[in-house]
């Protein structure tokens, strides 16, 4: 899969989970802008609906396209993104075959769970 750079149209933010205490002894835990943001490509892959418990739950899996380099190969699927708004769950990263090290590509969803 080639990557064409013009297709890099979006800012996405990485963000990591941050954990704290509560004061009362409690592991709380949040998500933090992990580096700064970088240009990316956006492609939807599939959308599921499901009902449970009364309501309709939707959710979007998408594939992004990301520069590589050494802030974006120490990502891991324990982080999130952040695209348009919108926060994505990683499910999973993987280098772009051509070219070499050029690009990777990471799998999210985003939506009701």
């Amino acid at each position: 899969m080639a990557v064409n750079v013009a297709r890099l149209d979006r800012r996405v933010q990485f963000l990591r989970a941050v954990t704290g205490d509560d004061g009362f002894g409690n592991v709380t835990l949040s998500w933090a802008a992990h580096g700064g943001t970088v240009w990316a490509s956006r492609k939807d892959i599939s959308d599921a609906e499901q009902v449970a418990a009364g309501r309709v739950l939707a959710t979007v899996t998408a594939r992004f396209v990301v520069r590589h380099s050494s802030f974006s190969a120490g990502l891991t699927p324990a982080d999130r993104l952040s695209c348009d708004g919108a926060t994505w769950e990683i499910e999973g990263i993987k280098e772009v075959s051509a070219p070499r090290r050029g690009f990777l590509e990471v799998t999210a969803t985003k939506g009701a769970v």
